[in-house]
């Protein structure tokens, strides 16, 4: 065994040992040993023993394989720094440098010989190492030569693979705008290029322990303030892949189904207390979390409503399936499925929370990530609010990538956020000054042409655009019937509620007077087309009756989480009746039910039936014999029990006939 081993046994350090009577002793072993060892150093960093080659003092006849380096030292005034030439050593040192061992040699001839073996082999390896020098610093140049910056690098290889977790690839090149970079989710990324890394994380300090946590996360970091975490009974699995596409779903545990029955009972008695008791025995119930952090933010606890959000982020995260990726656009999760509904609500009010926090860019990536779970179908009608983002953080290139690729088969230009934030981005990126002046004069005629159109088909825009910015108009302008309040009053009540939403999002980028300015310009050039006679404004007209007639549910949806005033009134009736709650807002008609909330009987049921009355509006209410999925019918039903039963504790004789002409007014009396 070689003496590095013993001394890694024993825990010795090199250099460490006590020099005694023996220190000097010259001792005799293999190649392999001596090289593993190298040479020893004393306590004052210098070698044992005395001057060999070069001034070197020399106890180890192996450490001669190492003068090679003394010789390439830079020489000062024709000599070494610490280094005494050859010529001037003292002939008695000379000698002792050929000595190996303790005992004196008086044969002359054997140490001739020992010197000169010494210098051939050292010969040898100089040669070798010299190469090996020679091989390093040219492939030290070509790196010099070749450096790239770090970030792009990582962009070329996010952009090539797109995933660090195993998944399909896509299969078409649409697909491409969808994916996510991770270095994109964490907001003090962003922060950190607006105000500097001190300031971001000058008040976090390393501590010295840390709470261990099962997995590394990339939408949150866990907090020491959360409660130890531990598996709730949430996990995903993987239904099919098809066509390049994987199909994922959330799946509850028998534990996890009954703290869900719990929590809607907890929401059925309208008492916030109730869900914070369920959370102190279950800490990660993911719509626990949802209905309490809206419960905070409107009491205007902003940072509890917030940590609550990650905290569901965290919990549902943890219970990934290998192969679930968040970056590569080509994982779905089924919106039917109440148990995915719950991540898709999480990521919403998780990016709202950065847009209002000041992280545009990372409040992006979260749009794109809910966009990519299900594109075809957008259960929350994220293409209403994507193109607010990519201005807001100034990724005008994204917003146009975007419109280019889904305008063929989307038809994106239909929609009136599209149709206005397309042209400024073409108009914000004209000013520019670090493009060619072609790709700018290029973009301004762009963004001109564009604009155009969507003032043709949405002509109810441009009055409330210039109120919201505290513009006054022309009087040509706000006089003529294209644009005056005819214009707003005939638009589709669909069209308005898209326009509301729009206007109460995205008004304040418009109010730059450059921006203005180049409005104007293009409302002259529009108003001088109207009054020639353009078929394209009687062609738009007709498209704007038909096409917008009523809203889907998902825009409705999104209205409801978007919590914009001027939208949310103009949202239909037969919406604005019906109980909206925060973990489940208008939930799919054809919802896909993977367990059934069991039968249960309310004392409240029994006793109270004006109590039965106000309970059965609530969408989760069911009678005894009553399934949830029932759906409106069955609380129409529900209802007029309700009814039936307040009637009956009245007395027939209580109530007076009526009158023979109300009887012939509204009909025969049973």
């Amino acid at each position: 065994m070689s003496r590095r081993a013993l001394r890694r046994l024993r825990g010795e350090q090199r250099g460490q040992e006590p020099l005694g009577p023996g220190a000097l002793h010259f001792d005799l072993r293999d190649d392999d040993d001596a090289e593993e060892e190298g040479p020893k150093r004393g306590p004052g960093g210098q070698r044992p023993g005395c001057t060999g080659k070069a001034g070197v003092q020399v106890n180890n006849r192996f450490e001669l394989i190492d003068i090679e380096d003394l010789e390439d030292d830079p020489v000062v005034n024709g000599e070494r720094p610490d280094c005494a030439h050859t010529d001037t050593v003292a002939p008695g040192c000379r000698e002792r440098a050929l000595c190996g061992h303790t005992e004196t040699k008086t044969d002359g001839d054997t140490a001739m010989a020992a010197s000169t073996e010494q210098s051939n082999a050292s010969g040898k390896l100089r040669k070798k190492k010299k190469k090996q020098k020679n091989k390093k610093n040219s492939t030290g140049e070509t790196s010099e030569n070749g450096l790239e910056d770090i970030d792009r690098i990582l962009e070329r290889i996010e952009d090539s693979s797109g995933l660090s977790h195993p998944g399909p690839a896509p299969l078409t090149t649409k697909k491409h705008v969808l994916y996510v970079q991770h270095r994109h989710l964490n907001p003090d990324t962003e922060l950190k290029r607006y105000f500097g890394a001190r300031a971001v994380l000058g008040e976090q300090r390393p501590r010295q322990r840390q709470r261990v946590y099962p997995k590394c996360t990339w939408l949150t970091t866990p907090k020491s303030t959360w409660p130890r975490y531990s598996k709730p009974g949430l996990s995903m699995r993987l239904l099919e892949s098809k066509k390049g596409l994987s199909f994922f779903t959330f799946e509850h545990s028998e534990e996890y189904q009954q703290a869900q029955h719990k929590f809607l009972a907890a929401v059925e008695s309208m008492e916030p207390n109730n869900i914070v008791v369920l959370l102190q025995t279950s800490p990660y119930h993911v719509d626990s979390l949802l209905q309490l952090s809206d419960a905070c933010r409107f009491q205007e606890d902003q940072e509890m409503a917030r940590d609550l959000i990650e905290r569901a982020l965290y919990s549902m995260e943890c219970a990934f399936h290998p192969l679930f990726s968040l970056t590569s656009g080509t994982c779905r999760l089924d919106y039917r499925r109440p148990e995915n509904r719950s991540f898709y609500l999480a990521l919403y009010k998780q990016m709202s929370f950065l847009e209002k926090r000041g992280c545009p860019r990372t409040a992006l990536e979260y749009c794109k990530l809910i966009l990519s779970l299900e594109p075809d179908e957008d259960p929350l009608c994220m293409l209403l609010l994507v193109d607010h983002l990519a201005l807001r953080a100034r990724n005008y290139e994204y917003l146009i990538h975007l419109f280019q690729e889904w305008e063929g088969h989307r038809n994106l230009s239909q929609l009136p956020n599209f149709a206005f934030s397309v042209p400024l981005a073409y108009f914000l990126l004209s000013q520019q000054t670090d493009l060619p002046e072609q790709e700018l004069s290029s973009a301004r005629e762009k963004a001109s042409l564009l604009i155009q159109q969507a003032l043709i088909m949405f002509p109810g825009v441009l009055m409330p655009l210039l109120e919201y910015c505290s513009v006054r108009p022309d009087a040509a302008v706000s006089s003529h019937c294209f644009f005056g309040p005819n214009a707003e009053i005939s638009q589709p009540p669909a069209l308005s509620q898209l326009v509301s939403l729009y206007l109460g999002r995205s008004h304040f980028l418009w109010k730059e007077p450059i921006t203005m300015s180049w409005l104007e310009d293009n409302v002259r050039e529009v108003l001088q087309a109207v009054d020639a006679g353009d078929p394209a404004v009687e062609a738009c007209e007709s498209r704007r009756k038909v096409l917008y007639q009523r809203a889907p549910r998902n825009i409705h949806r999104h209205v409801i989480l978007s919590e914009i005033k001027e939208a949310v009134a103009a949202l239909p009736p037969d919406v604005t009746t019906q109980s909206v709650m925060g973990f489940d807002p208008l939930p799919p008609l054809d919802t896909i039910y993977s367990y059934v909330r069991p039968e249960r009987l309310s004392p409240v049921s029994r006793g109270n039936t004006i109590a039965l009355f106000f309970r059965s509006l609530l969408p989760n209410y069911a009678m005894e014999g009553e399934r949830p999925e029932d759906g409106v019918p069955g609380n129409l039903n529900r209802l007029m029990l309700a009814v039936r039963d307040m009637m009956a504790n009245f007395h027939l004789n209580d109530l007076e006939a009526p009158r023979e002409e109300d009887a012939e007014e509204e009909g025969e009396w049973d």
